[in-house]
């Protein structure tokens, strides 16, 4: 099993949106699953510009660590974003990540298991944990769950540590991904993929 992880804190491995990811990673490294971490909080990445040239080459006309991101969702189980809270929403580099990142990648992303974790000092992590879940619901991704809202409180880097409740939300969101990826591993196997049906797509013009 291999989940990548997305860590969109502009302070990297220093912040409180580190210390969830760190948390879950015990979880992960004590059942034997890879965990990457891939840190853009403090990376130059504009957003989309709907020019569809992904459609043509296979990959998003912005080579930079969009593309770098591609391959790495392909082969991994699970995808865990973990973001920082601005304005109530996740912060613009994270967007503008996965608008890209899904919009150009063309593989099948259906069961994969997807995890949204949002970081503030106070408020408007359960907004940021809608937007951050509309990806994965997008995309037929199963959305694991923990036993509240996947969110930890913290102010000054490093303070999320003290959110003893936040800690234990990260622990069982990891043990719930493991299970969930197992068990799609093994369905599988066993059944396949549900079959998909051909894509219809309206326009409320017509």
């Amino acid at each position: 099993m291999k989940v990548l992880v997305i860590n969109a804190s502009p302070h990297g491995d220093k912040g409180n949106t580190a210390v969830a990811i760190r948390e879950m990673g015990k979880v992960f490294a004590a059942a034997d699953v890879e965990m990457e971490t891939v840190n853009i909080g403090s990376q130059a990445v504009r957003g989309c510009i709907s020019c569809y040239s992904c459609a043509k080459t296979g990959k998003c006309v912005f080579d930079d660590v969009v593309n770098e991101l591609a391959p790495k969702f392909e082969q991994a189980d699970g995808l865990v974003v973990a973001t920082p809270v601005y304005y109530a929403s996740a912060n613009g580099t994270l967007v503008s990540c996965l608008d890209r990142l899904f919009c150009s990648t063309h593989f099948d992303k259906r069961m994969k298991v997807g995890a949204g974790i949002a970081v503030a000092r106070r408020g408007g992590t359960t907004a940021t944990f809608d937007v951050l879940n509309k990806y994965f619901t997008y995309s037929g991704m199963p959305v694991a769950s923990s036993q509240y809202w996947n969110h930890i409180h913290g102010a000054a880097p490093g303070e999320a540590v003290q959110d003893a409740e936040g800690l234990q939300i990260m622990r069982t969101l990891a043990q719930n991904m493991i299970f969930l990826m197992r068990s799609i591993a093994l369905g599988k196997e066993k059944y396949g993929l549900p079959e998909a049906e051909p894509v219809i797509r309206t326009n409320f013009v017509r």
